[in-house]
């Protein structure tokens, strides 16, 4: 089987379809999906207090923030588990169908400055955690559920949070 047919023969986890992959190193793609966020939030200092409705949910810049960070906190727990031949912890997550009051506070600087080190934090512990996996382990990883490869890759999927509250025109 190539490195190509084991990227998609994998398990369906949580429901989904396994999401596609490409020949970007998966390491890369979850940094560049997060400084994606990241530009994107620079601009949210000047958001006005209006929630974006986007699809059936409600978005703000605290809200793409707290889903993105949840996204990648929630599956860096399931790969690590799965590496140490543990069941990884069900999630309690409340998910983007949930719009919380801090939700609903402005964006400031400092809000910024700490979604930089959040964000950026947890993307090079995904990084380095990928680095470290050989290709056998990215496509033929341990317990049941996407590969590690499929789970960096739907990861990138995060920008749609971000993507909701678009650019604001904000300096960034």
């Amino acid at each position: 089987m190539t490195t190509s047919e084991a990227r998609t023969a994998a398990p369906a986890a949580s429901g989904y379809d396994a999401p596609a992959t490409d020949d970007r190193n998966p390491a890369e793609a979850v940094t560049a999906m997060v400084d994606h966020v990241l530009a994107l939030a620079a601009t949210w200092t000047a958001w006005d207090g209006t929630p974006a409705h986007v699809d059936d949910r409600v978005y703000t810049p605290h809200k793409a923030v707290r889903r993105v960070a949840d996204h990648l906190v929630d599956h860096l727990a399931e790969l690590e588990a799965r590496l140490v031949g543990e069941r990884p912890l069900p999630d309690h997550w409340h998910a983007s169908a949930t719009t919380t009051p801090a939700d609903l506070a402005p964006f400031t600087q400092e809000d910024l400055d700490e979604a930089r080190s959040r964000l950026g934090r947890l993307a090079r512990m995904w990084a380095n955690r990928l680095s470290a996996l050989t290709e056998e382990q990215l496509d033929h990883s341990p317990g049941e559920g996407w590969t590690f490869r499929q789970l960096a890759f739907h990861l990138t999927g995060s920008t749609y949070y971000a993507d909701a509250v678009g650019d604001l025109g904000g300096t960034p």
